[in-house]
């Protein structure tokens, strides 16, 4: 009798899975496929090449590679530094890396528009300088490591977590220094944390939207990202045109999800 309740659950939860999938992931996405090509292939491959579509699309890509390598830098930094040392505030610098996460990008983008606008000290003191943070391409550059910041950090910590220190200790009592250790020890062994962690930002990247539309100037072909160039023809009453470029970013995504999972399982057959 328990045997056939727990097949039964089993049977429930495979299904509610399936519905929950169709009906939230699936459907919503074959809908952009869909009315992207509702028009055909001509119509479709005119809106995505078109002036300012195609250049929006390539400073989409671009900028979303820049941030990913400043996070591939910076964040497997940080996750160094959190696993493997102790220090006043870690919990705190600890709790602060998933804030992004938690916080509107909508938030994060007027946060950045009054801390680097002319009326600002800091801004003020840049603009002395001549120094412009704001509504160019270094903005984005800006709101985009902050909105995928905490992707790199929590991806390689686990890895970090599970290195036996002890490597590390004895690369050290052979005489090795610490720029060897970490790059012949600790490096190889975080390396899919890495990847796996820049995918997800790239990934994340390509559709920001909150923070860029506040920050960037939303120039045509100058600092115009494709969400924006996106939101545009929604407003302009052109749902096909929208739904092309969306069909884009998803297929882009997708790539990157479907990268992730092949290299997560041929580690797993490594292993």
């Amino acid at each position: 009798m328990e045997n056939v309740a727990s097949q039964a659950f089993k049977a429930a939860s495979r299904s509610l899975l399936i519905a929950y999938l169709l009906l939230l992931v699936a459907l919503p996405i074959a809908t952009v496929y869909v009315k992207g090509f509702s028009l055909g292939w001509q119509p479709f491959w005119e809106e995505i090449s078109g002036s300012v579509a195609w250049k929006s699309i390539l400073l989409t890509i671009k900028l979303s590679v820049v941030s990913t390598l400043i996070q591939a830098v910076i964040g497997t930094i940080i996750a160094y530094v959190l696993v493997r040392y102790s220090f006043r505030g870690r919990t705190l610098l600890s709790s602060l890396v998933d804030l992004p996460f938690a916080l509107p990008t909508s938030v994060a983008g007027l946060m950045f528009l009054t801390l680097l606008g002319p009326q600002s000290p800091i801004g003020d003191w840049l603009h002395r300088i001549g120094i412009e943070l704001l509504y160019n391409q270094a903005a984005i550059v800006i709101g985009l490591t902050f909105v995928t910041f905490p992707f790199v950090v929590r991806t390689v910590q686990p890895l970090l977590e599970q290195l036996d220190a002890s490597e590390e200790q004895a690369s050290y009592t052979l005489g090795a220094g610490r720029g060897f250790t970490f790059r012949h020890v600790v490096f190889p062994a975080i390396v899919p944390g890495i990847l796996a962690g820049s995918m997800l930002a790239f990934s994340r990247a390509l559709a920001e939207f909150g923070a860029i539309s506040l920050i960037s100037g939303n120039l045509p072909g100058k600092t115009m990202v494709v969400s924006v160039f996106i939101y545009g023809e929604t407003q302009n009453f052109r749902p096909e045109g929208a739904a092309a470029l969306s069909a884009v970013l998803l297929t882009l995504s997708l790539a990157v999800l479907w990268t992730i999972n092949a290299l997560t399982r041929r580690k797993g057959r490594l292993a």
